[in-house]
């Protein structure tokens, strides 16, 4: 079963919205990956996005674009991404992960064998950002095959006559891209993302996390007051890059500032609704 939906639930008992990290696998090296990883849950994430290296991730912008390609550079492979998975599994059984990508590196490496590889390896959850609904019988149904979430997109463009088909077939949560065009290139409107996800409510119980264009700890905390869960991603990623050598090598300070970053957007989240 999922750690999705229980996760959720003990939100929601708890009165909060969650925390949703995302971290590219390999960046700047598995090594440095596992160390962030395994610091995640104490830090305050929730729920963990792990992105899927691949060399033309056209919803990116220029920080998740840069990770990605120096994963691959460091020889990153979805097979060593699975292995990430599993080796986060060996300390935390509790922490529900998602594995986020595109959808070339699901059909390369076959997209059955990736959902019964994903599952054995711990993940809960996929996000194939580039596979429409229309097309989505190419994966969806491995996913459910296989007990994972299969977690569907809706964006500030998907009108009410749109929103049944992306819904159809989702599980997990319905994942809101809050703005338009690519990761980490504008900021969050509040006030649309409030109007958004009432709109969205009417169409679905499902829990609504709101991404892109969330960078700080004080705008995190505005969007936790309203969505179910807050997702973190580009901001993080270049946590990882700012403390990068000359080489591209991960130094003494990688881990310890994606972390701390981490624990501040995880304070935004939790104190959002106080009082």
């Amino acid at each position: 079963m999922s750690r999705i939906a229980p996760r959720f639930e003990a939100l929601r008992r708890e009165g909060r919205a969650g925390l949703v990290t995302y971290v590219m696998a390999g960046d700047p090296d598995a090594a440095t990956t596992a160390r962030i990883l395994a610091g995640l849950p104490a830090a305050g994430a929730d729920i963990i996005e792990l992105g899927m290296p691949f060399s033309d991730p056209m919803a990116d912008g220029p920080a998740i674009q840069a990770a990605g390609l120096r994963a691959l550079a460091a020889g990153m492979t979805m097979k060593s991404t699975l292995d990430l998975v599993r080796g986060f599994r060996k300390g935390d059984t509790q922490t529900p992960v998602v594995l986020m990508g595109y959808f070339n590196v699901l059909f390369a490496y076959g997209v059955a064998r990736f959902m019964r590889d994903a599952r054995e390896a711990g993940a809960d959850g996929v996000i194939v950002v580039d596979l429409p609904p229309e097309e989505s019988a190419e994966a969806a149904p491995h996913a459910t095959a296989e007990g994972l979430d299969f977690i569907r997109l809706a964006t500030p463009t998907s009108d009410d006559k749109r929103l049944p088909h992306i819904l159809a077939g989702a599980s997990g949560f319905l994942y809101y891209v809050s703005i338009l065009g690519i990761t980490g290139t504008r900021s969050v409107d509040d006030a649309a993302v409030r109007e958004a996800i009432g709109r969205l409510r009417r169409h679905t119980t499902m829990p609504v996390a709101v991404g892109f264009g969330i960078k700080t700890p004080e705008s995190a905390a505005a969007i936790a007051r309203d969505a179910d869960a807050v997702v973190v991603g580009s901001a993080i990623v270049q946590a990882v890059s700012d403390t990068l050598d000359a080489d591209g090598k991960a130094t003494d300070a990688t881990v310890d500032k994606v972390l701390d970053l981490v624990r501040a957007l995880a304070a935004g989240v939790r104190g959002a609704r106080k009082g």
